[in-house]
C-alpha cells in the first residue's frame, strides 16, 4: 500500500502486475528469489517498500511528502523494526512459538501512543500536511487496528485513531487499494495509477 501511495503522489506510472502470494508466477520469481512484494524493477530491482517510496518520491515529490527529512524516515524506519514485528507476532499469533499476545500487544501499544503524541497538535506526524512517515505507517496501523477493531477503537488514542479513519477514508488510500486479477504472464499491461 504504502509503495503504491508513494508512486502515485510522484505522478509516476507503473506496469502493475498483481502476485498472489500463495501462487506466485514464475517469472516474479526469477526476477525477485525473494518472493516478497512489492518489487519494483527500474534499473534495478527494488524489494523492499520504504525503498520504493524512496525511489519514487526522489524522482518526483509535487506534493512535497519529504518535508519531514531524517526524523520521518527514522519513524518509519522505527515502524518496520519496532512496530511491525509486534504487530505481526499480536497478529498472528499461532505462527510463533511460545508467543505471549498480550505482551506483544503492550509493546506495539509504547509505539502508538508515541503516535498519538505526536499528532495531539498536528493533523499529521510531523506537521500540517501529509508527509511521508504519515502514508509510509498509516497501513500498519490499519492492519493492527482491523485485528479487531472495537477493541481498537477503546483505546486512549483519540489523535491516533482520528488520524487512522482520516487517512482510511480518503481518496488518496481508496484509489490505490483497487483491486486487480493475478497476473500471470502474457496477460495485457495494466497501468498504475489507473487515472479513470
Amino acid at each position: 500500500m504504502r509503495a503504491r501511495l508513494a508512486v502515485a503522489s510522484a505522478g509516476i506510472e507503473v506496469e502493475l502486475r498483481e502476485i498472489l502470494l500463495r501462487d506466485k508466477a514464475r517469472a516474479f520469481l526469477e526476477v525477485s528469489p525473494k518472493g516478497t512484494v512489492p518489487v519494483l524493477v527500474a534499473n534495478q530491482v527494488i524489494e523492499e517498500s520504504i525503498e520504493v517510496m524512496d525511489w519514487a518520491l526522489a524522482q518526483s515529490d509535487p506534493e512535497g511528502l519529504l518535508y519531514g527529512g531524517k526524523l520521518a524516515r527514522n519513524l518509519v524506519q522505527r515502524c518496520e523494526t519496532e512496530f511491525k514485528n509486534h504487530l505481526d507476532r499480536f497478529k498472528y499469533s499461532g505462527r510463533y512459538n511460545g508467543v505471549d499476545r498480550e505482551e506483544e500487544y503492550r509493546l506495539a501499544s509504547i509505539y502508538l501512543q508515541e503516535l498519538d503524541g505526536m499528532l495531539a497538535d498536528n493533523d499529521y506526524l510531523f506537521g500540517d500536511q501529509i508527509g511521508f512517515a504519515d502514508i509510509g505507517i498509516a497501513p500498519f496501523v490499519r492492519q493492527f487496528a482491523n485485528v479487531d477493531r472495537v477493541w481498537f477503537d477503546a483505546r486512549d488514542w483519540t489523535c491516533l485513531r482520528n488520524w487512522l479513519d482520516q487517512f482510511v477514508t480518503s481518496e488518496r488510500f481508496t484509489s490505490i487499494m483497487m483491486k486487480y486479477p493475478k497476473w500471470e504472464e502474457g496477460d495485457g499491461v495494466i497501468i498504475f495509477p489507473n487515472r479513470r
